[in-house]
């Protein structure tokens, strides 16, 4: 299984907010950030701050996608 985040893209694109922005106001690292660029693992502890800061859900901002075979 793979790993989007094309929606939280989404979001910061309505909200006219960059990634900079985000970053303070959910106090991630830059490099949790730029995991999240690659479509990454990172920690749940890094959503949850993100989800507070927007204030959304985690399906708000995250899409699992299965690999198909």
């Amino acid at each position: 299984m793979a790993v989007s985040y094309d929606k939280l893209w989404g979001i910061l694109n309505e909200r006219g907010m960059m990634k900079t922005e985000l970053i303070r106001q959910a106090k991630i690292s830059t490099n949790a950030m730029a995991k999240l660029g690659r479509n990454e693992d990172v920690r749940v502890g890094v959503l949850e701050k993100i989800c507070l800061a927007l204030n959304c859900k985690f399906d708000d901002i995250v899409e699992i996608i299965s690999e198909k075979k």
